[in-house]
């Protein structure tokens, strides 16, 4: 590469990871190594029909409850991110991950293991809202695509990792894959107890008497958010058809495991290659448009799945549903930030999560119901359907949505001068949090002893939270 090219490129990476507070990097690694551990929902079909020998039917129906589990847990763990706190939450269902995961791997009877299973869906499941919301709480608003860009670009990469370790480890012991899956999770919660402070905002007076109690019903009642929640959940019954569709309907085309082993491969693959850049690209951009674009890339590049007759076809096609993939995942979720009120993201991001998990249990009946009574070109073609309506909606709900550069809370103001240095300095050990000054008020302190913009009265790392009331 010249060196010329080769600056350009050490540029671009050094600026789309600047400038993020050293809480987020914390975060992002225990996001890493928690999908670098991930072995159960890869390989649990595999491992009951072929490790165990039960049938079928009866390993549709534990990944059925796995999946169960984490519906019932995207609400659960929502309300608690609200009312416990972000990191009491994240150790919560990290240690109860490990614990259940490990005990998968021992229990024999077949009830047991379904037990298990739909317990290790809760655990697991439980600490995506409070990972979302505490990202929310510590990255200011004009860098939360990025940071939700490379938080989803470190579950890819942690996926596509432990896919192929997986299956290496699966050859020589189901049990030991059960085992570093819990090792790793337990690692994520060290790291969690260790660097990563409360960061749920801290309410004042003030905003006791201007904000209503944040419940679910609120949630429920929202009706642009959840409007939003059903969208999501049509275009994630798209995405669904990656897992639960295009497998099937290629393996009655005649192509091999491999064959589809080789096009899926290529969704992985471009997100790990292009996510970063492509975020750099978008993160100015209106979401709005980003998000009809993405639906219909998704619906279509599916659609095209009916007119791919080779591997080489149908990995093209995987390539214009990726491509919408890498549009939906930040700018979807930085939407449920900007439309969330401060003290309720934990339950507005329970709520979002919950239209993944739905989609998760609906896509697989829905897609087997409609290959088998019309045909795979049927589903292809509901594919192209669901994407418009999706793109539809999308279109007609974000026409007054609010300007992406006003803060949603006075703590996260940028400071008015730029950083000093791209790994912003901790809170000085013994200084009294200021929760609630915006940055443009705040005393003037010397550059390392700032807290990084957006940290909601966030602790030096190590410290004891705050308490604060349920």
């Amino acid at each position: 590469m010249p060196p010329a090219a080769l600056s350009t490129v050490v540029r671009a990476a050094r600026e789309s990871v600047s400038g993020l507070p050293r809480a987020f990097w914390w975060l992002w690694t225990s996001t890493l190594v928690n999908r670098l551990g991930a072995f159960v929902a890869t390989y649990l079909a595999l491992y009951l029909t072929l490790d165990r020998g039960y049938s079928a039917s009866y390993a549709g129906l534990v990944a059925a409850l796995h999946g169960l589990g984490g519906v019932v847990s995207s609400l659960g763990g929502g309300v608690m991110a609200d009312r416990l706190g972000r990191r009491p939450t994240l150790l919560v269902a990290q240690v109860s991950t490990a614990v259940t995961v490990a005990l998968l791997g021992f229990v024999r009877d077949p009830v047991a293991i379904a037990a298990v299973a739909f317990a290790v869906g809760m655990a697991s499941n439980a600490s995506r809202p409070a990972v979302q919301a505490m990202m929310a709480d510590i990255v200011r608003p004009a860098d939360r695509m990025r940071a939700f860009s490379l938080n989803y670009w470190a579950i890819n990469l942690g996926f596509a990792v432990s896919s192929m370790a997986a299956g290496f480890i699966a050859e020589v012991s189901y049990l030991a894959g059960f085992l570093i899956e819990a090792g790793m999770t337990l690692v994520c919660a060290v790291v969690v107890f260790l660097k990563l402070p409360e960061s749920r905002p801290a309410r004042t007076g003030k905003d006791a008497a201007r904000e209503e109690p944040v419940g679910l019903g609120t949630v429920l009642r929202d009706g642009r958010f959840m409007g939003v929640v059903g969208l999501c959940f049509l275009v994630a019954l798209v995405f669904q058809q990656a897992s639960v569709g295009l497998p099937v309907a290629m393996g009655r085309d005649g192509f091999t495991p491999a064959d589809y082993g080789m096009a899926i491969a290529v969704n992985g693959v471009l997100i790990v290659a292009l996510q970063i850049p492509v975020t750099r690209l978008i993160e100015r951009r209106d979401p709005r448009r980003l998000l009809v674009v993405s639906s219909l890339l998704a619906g279509y590049g599916f659609a095209l799945t009916a007119f791919a007759d080779s591997v080489g076809l149908l990995a093209l096609t995987v390539c214009v549903w990726t491509l919408g993939e890498m549009l939906n995942a930040p700018t979807q979720t930085g939407l449920v930030v900007r439309l969330s009120p401060v003290h309720g993201r934990g339950r507005y991001q329970g709520v979002y999560t919950l239209s993944w998990s739905v989609a998760a249990l609906v896509a697989p009946l829905l897609s087997g119901f409609v290959i088998d009574r019309l045909g795979a070109a049927w589903l292809w073609g509901l594919c192209a359907a669901v994407g418009t309506v999706a793109a539809l909606g999308y279109g007609g709900l974000m026409r007054r949505l609010p300007a992406p550069q006003q803060p949603e809370h006075p703590s996260e103001q940028p400071p008015e001068q730029p950083e000093q240095s791209e790994r912003p300095e901790q809170q000085v050990e013994g200084q009294t949090p200021v929760t609630e000054t915006p940055a443009a008020q705040a005393p003037a302190v010397e550059p390392e002893a700032q807290t990084p913009a957006g940290a909601e009265s966030v602790p030096p790392a190590g410290a004891e939270p705050e308490a604060r009331p349920a």
